[in-house]
């Protein structure tokens, strides 16, 4: 009977994962390997080298932070406060995740700052989530300087929160959120 081998997802996912651990320089095959409890030489089934992995680990973590959570947002239905609302929920949601959490987008903003390649997707990346937004946001907020406003802190709180190291005086973390929810609904 032979072994299964190893998906190629599971390949990607413990790539981002070491991305999150140690930087580029920690996705090295035979740690991958290590982690997934195989031998390395299936890598080279799915991957010719390990640029091909670094790659793809990185179009799965630009379509993922993107395209997939404006595909699950969109696939709700509703105005655009609601759409919104379910795109707020969806991204608090995804703090832990190997490719949707912050600490994955923390990783690659980090990389970036190394990588110009890598620099210029994030940069494709946060232009398209600014274009969402400001999709939903001009639906009913007639000023653009105001939609863009908005739009630069709905993405900027979402990226600084997990920076800001700062007590939030008589406020929990999360009622300042929940107050920066609103005011950007308003």
């Amino acid at each position: 009977m032979a072994a299964a081998r190893t998906p190629r997802e599971k390949w990607i996912e413990e790539g981002l994962r070491a991305l999150v651990a140690g930087g580029p320089e920690a996705v090295r095959i035979e740690l991958l390997a290590q982690a997934l409890g195989v031998s390395k030489g299936g890598f080279y089934g799915y991957f010719r080298n390990r640029a091909a992995l670094l790659n793809e680990m990185l179009d799965t973590w630009e379509y993922e932070v993107a395209e997939g959570v404006i595909e699950q947002v969109e696939s709700g239905g509703g105005d655009a406060r609601a759409r919104l609302e379910r795109l707020f929920a969806v991204v608090a949601a995804a703090t832990d995740g190997p490719v949707r959490g912050v600490t994955a987008d923390m990783a690659v903003r980090d990389w970036a700052r190394r990588d110009p390649a890598v620099a210029e997707r994030l940069r494709r990346v946060d232009n398209r989530r600014m274009d969402y937004l400001r999709s939903l946001f001009s639906s009913f907020c007639p000023d653009e300087d105001e939609v863009e406003v908005r739009c630069l802190l709905a993405v900027s709180v979402r990226i600084g929160n997990h920076l800001n190291a700062a007590d939030n005086g008589k406020y929990s973390r999360a009622q300042v959120m929940e107050l920066i929810r609103q005011r950007l609904l308003a």
